[in-house]
């Protein structure tokens, strides 16, 4: 303060005199300074933006840059039909996803680098129905467990670009069969009936790409994105397609503050599902055929405060089995998600 003090004081005894040339210089110096000393921090983030953002691809510089400087985030995400409290449990029936991630805020994008884990459950169309009771195009019990890392871009106008690999293990290795059985005692509900039908064991990997062109935005209040994604590996190899509507007080990037509605519709086209036709190096014989197309509609809602966070929806997935309708095998299920910001 007392060097900032002495560039707009002048002493003022009888032996100190100033031009006016000098004045003027002295004036103009000192709004140099001011300038400098309020855009510094642009400036330096500026500087910092360009040598992190000038790449869409990962590197170590920015990796240690955002583990320095970025923020911590923790999630906990849990997709489960029970939550619908409609008694049904099939197909796709448990997911439950811990994400660990840093994220380094710039002015126009944020990076952030994480990890994650996760483990999927599906089962057949009636956990209550025994082996021998299982129709042959029915959809097989399988569990796939994993851990993967990522890295993600998200520039302030929405679009964006996420790289990932995820690493696991696709049947009794997963654990599902005890999950499932230990969760649904605790709660008490019917146990699992055919577990030892599940798919047979395979190592897995999955390569995974998103990449988000800019948001479309119809007023303050209201915007239209849309994502696509691919998936490539020994487990799932699939392209999807998505377009998500929000409205109410929208955040530009995903830590902003935030709390609207919204409704994503996706398309999938998918080339292998592990997960109903067994591992890709492991091949089973099974009657069933998986469908090339599927549709999925999620409905919900977002908060997102400087610490908290919260995200709920309802699914329908359409069906992934050939031989089976939407009116058969069609997935319903909820989606909970909590979130924590470290300060």
């Amino acid at each position: 303060m007392r060097s900032s003090f002495s560039l707009f004081s002048f002493p003022t005894t009888s032996s100190t005199k100033f031009s006016a040339g000098q004045i003027t210089r002295s004036s103009a110096l000192s709004c140099a300074l001011i300038s400098l000393f309020i855009n510094g921090e642009a400036l330096a983030q500026d500087k910092l933006t360009k040598e992190l953002g000038g790449s869409w691809l990962p590197s170590t510089s920015e990796y240690q840059q955002v583990q320095a400087q970025g923020r911590s985030q923790f999630v906990v995400d849990v997709e489960n039909d029970s939550l619908l409290m409609n008694k049904d449990d099939g197909f796709y029936t448990s997911g439950i996803h811990l994400i660990l991630n840093k994220t380094l805020r710039m002015p126009s994008q944020s990076i952030s680098y994480g990890w994650h884990f996760g483990q999927d459950l599906y089962t057949a169309s009636d956990i209550k129905l025994k082996p021998e009771q299982i129709s042959p195009v029915d959809h097989p019990y399988a569990g796939w467990i994993y851990m993967g890392v990522f890295r993600e871009l998200q520039n302030s106008d929405g679009s964006g670009l996420r790289l990932g690999l995820d690493v696991g293990c696709l049947g009794p290795c997963a654990g599902g069969e005890w999950t499932q059985t230990n969760l649904h005692q605790a709660l008490n509900q019917p146990l699992p009936q055919a577990w030892r039908t599940q798919l047979r064991q395979e190592w897995g990997m999955v390569l995974n790409a998103e990449l988000a062109p800019a948001r479309w935005s119809w007023m303050p209040e209201m915007d239209l994105g849309s994502r696509f994604k691919l998936r490539a590996g020994n487990i799932f190899t699939d392209a999807k397609a998505e377009l998500v509507w929000r409205y109410g007080r929208l955040n530009a990037r995903r830590e902003d503050q935030a709390s609207f509605v919204f409704a994503r519709t996706e398309l999938r086209a998918s080339a292998y599902n592990a997960t109903l036709q067994g591992g890709y190096f492991n091949q089973q014989s099974l009657s069933m055929h998986p469908r090339r197309v599927i549709p999925e509609l999620e409905i919900g809602y977002q908060y997102r405060g400087e610490v908290w966070g919260f995200y709920a929806s309802v699914l329908r997935r359409g069906s992934e089995i050939k031989e089976l309708s939407n009116a058969k095998a069609a997935q319903n299920f909820a989606k909970l998600q909590f979130v924590y910001a470290l300060k």
